[in-house]
């Protein structure tokens, strides 16, 4: 059994920060890619940010220069750092990841997601 945990999320004012953990664990053997990706109502999941477990990262063109991706290998955890906040980056935020388990390998595994609220 393998888990993608998120927290992190919460409420903050427009300008405020905050930070989003995503914990893997269970029967894994690695953890490849990592990715935060984000859902807001009747829209489909928008890719936000990539770290490849060398540590490259991509982000997408709305959060570049205000979020940050970094991940803790030893702990199979990755973080969003979300800096200067706005109203339009509210949404359910998603964590994702490419594993490999003891029994088999899981493409683009599923976190539960946490919701992030920025109030204007």
């Amino acid at each position: 059994q393998v888990q993608l945990v998120e927290s992190g999320g919460g409420l903050v004012q427009a300008g405020g920060s905050l930070r989003l953990s995503c914990a893997a664990s269970g029967s894994i053997v690695s953890v490849n890619t990592m990715r935060w990706f984000r859902q807001t109502p009747g829209q489909q999941r928008e890719l936000v940010a990539t770290i490849t477990s060398g540590g490259f990262t991509n982000y997408g063109d709305s959060v570049k220069g205000r979020f940050t991706i970094s991940r803790d290998n030893a702990k199979n955890t990755v973080y969003l750092e979300m800096n200067s906040l706005k109203p339009e980056d509210t949404a359910v935020y998603y964590c994702n990841a490419d594993i490999l388990g003891r029994s088999r390998w899981l493409s683009g595994y599923w976190g539960q997601g946490t919701q992030v609220t920025v109030s204007s």
